[in-house]
């Protein structure tokens, strides 16, 4: 049997590993806001009532019929659709159009929404990140659902941990998604190392394990903040508790 490349590079799935997912909404509550699904119709109604009034079940049917399309290209190409992309569906489907100008900031308004009121990070994340810095080269390889590359740079920033991060690969910027090899291709380039160097952390199955093992690169599993498949997984190992993975690390070294 082959022995496997020493590891040089460790890369990170963002939402349910770095981030908590939707850890935003109590705190969106706490401030008397609506949820983030409700909130994003509030806006596009808000935006197309400025010109001609619109139904509210009308809005649903097209928020609801863009959503199921865009997972099904998610799903099924390894695309996600910018949100530019998928308003500009939902709005072809309601024949109504917006002044290029209020566009803009319906798409903003869209994009920054996890920016304003920000989702909490995994336990001990901070820490495992400082621990691996200097003796791997970091990246984050994340889909780009709502927030795009752009915003999630900035929720690292604001969390001091983009520091110790080389190299990143968001969906909305390189075009496709996990599990499609080329995403981890790409971030092995800009982490200067080769897929087999690589060993990818994130908490799909399909996406962040069967993704990274098609591309000759190693999958650690990370069930800190949810448990989706861990009793059929076929990742190399798995954390369930971020202090611990450095020495997980070291153990898939010496195999």
């Amino acid at each position: 049997m082959k022995d496997k490349a020493a590891i040089k590079a460790i890369t990170f799935d963002l939402w349910d590993t770095v981030f908590i997912d939707d850890s935003d909404e109590p705190k969106r509550a706490a401030q008397g806001l609506a949820p983030k699904p409700v909130e994003r119709r509030n806006l596009v109604q808000q935006f197309l009532d400025r010109h001609e009034p619109i139904s509210r079940d009308l809005i649903d049917l097209a928020y609801d019929t863009t959503d199921a399309a865009f997972r099904q290209v998610w799903y099924g190409q390894n695309v996600t659709w910018t949100v530019r992309q998928r308003l500009s569906v939902l709005l072809k489907g309601l024949k109504r159009n917006l002044p290029e100008p209020e566009f803009d900031e319906l798409v903003r308004l869209h994009e920054d929404m996890e920016l304003a009121v920000q989702p909490d990070l995994a336990p001990n994340v901070t820490e495992a990140l400082s621990s691996l810095h200097g003796k791997y080269q970091l990246g984050v390889i994340s889909d780009a659902i709502f927030s795009p590359g752009r915003a999630l740079r900035r929720l690292l920033a604001d969390y001091d941990i983009l520091k110790y991060f080389h190299s990143f690969v968001f969906s909305d910027e390189v075009g496709c998604a996990k599990p499609n090899t080329a995403v981890f291709e790409v971030a092995a380039e800009g982490l200067g190392v080769k897929p087999g160097e690589i060993v990818h952390i994130g908490d799909r199955e399909l996406k962040d394990i069967d993704g990274p093992h098609a591309a000759g690169a190693r999958a650690v599993l990370c069930t800190v903040v949810k448990d989706r498949c861990s009793e059929n997984t076929k990742a190399d190992a798995i954390c369930s508790n971020f202090p611990d993975l450095p020495a997980i690390l070291e153990k898939l070294n010496k195999r």
